[in-house]
């Protein structure tokens, strides 16, 4: 079960890995063109307020990647936790089924 919940998990974190990977290329394409002008223009204040916006973005993906992370972290340990009680529990029934088989064939 807990194989499970850690596809679910690759699977949730891979979108916000994506977005920030593309976040990051653009933030240096930006960077690159803004390095590359030489004269200090109105379009470069726009470049640069767009790397900042960008750079704004990769931080937001980051944190829900963070906070993603954590509650897929939590709901795998209750998993893994509710995972070992059913596994007890079988093996008990399995233990009182096979006395009782022994007890017919008594």
């Amino acid at each position: 079960m807990a194989d499970v919940a850690a596809g679910d998990l690759d699977e949730t974190l891979k979108a916000f890995s994506q977005r920030a990977a593309e976040a990051e290329e653009r933030l240096a394409r930006l960077e690159a063109v803004v390095s590359s002008k030489s004269d200090r223009t109105a379009s470069e204040k726009e470049l640069s307020s767009l790397v900042k916006d960008f750079h704004s973005k990769v931080e937001i993906a980051q944190q829900e990647l963070a906070a993603e992370r954590e509650k897929a972290s939590k709901e795998i340990e209750k998993l893994t936790s509710e995972n070992a009680k059913l596994q007890y529990r079988i093996a008990h029934l399995v233990r009182a089924l096979q006395e009782a088989d022994s007890k017919l064939g008594s």
